[in-house]
């Protein structure tokens, strides 16, 4: 299923970006992941919730030792805090 028009990203695709990467908690990172950037913003929430699917349990209750921590991007200098701008209807 197409998840994102804008860049015709598939749910398929979004999982494997999280399935190959470790880390990747934000759709921000998907679509860098998938040398795409977000155009229209309106697929942000699903492109959310198959990461969240895809990462299961993790992904509600991540320790600090999980791969998937955000915590780790908190201590990265260099991570700049991912914003999506709403798309006007």
């Amino acid at each position: 299923m197409i998840v994102c028009s804008c860049n015709v990203l598939s749910d398929d695709d979004v999982r494997a970006a999280v399935a190959e990467s470790d880390g990747v908690r934000h759709p921000k990172q998907v679509y860098g992941c998938l040398g795409c950037s977000a155009e229209c913003g309106r697929c942000a929430r699903t492109i959310k919730t198959i990461i969240d699917e895809a990462l299961g349990p993790c992904a509600k209750s991540c320790c600090s030792g999980c791969p998937h921590s955000h915590t780790v991007a908190a201590n990265d200098e260099t991570a700049e805090p991912v914003q999506f701008a709403l798309a006007a209807c």
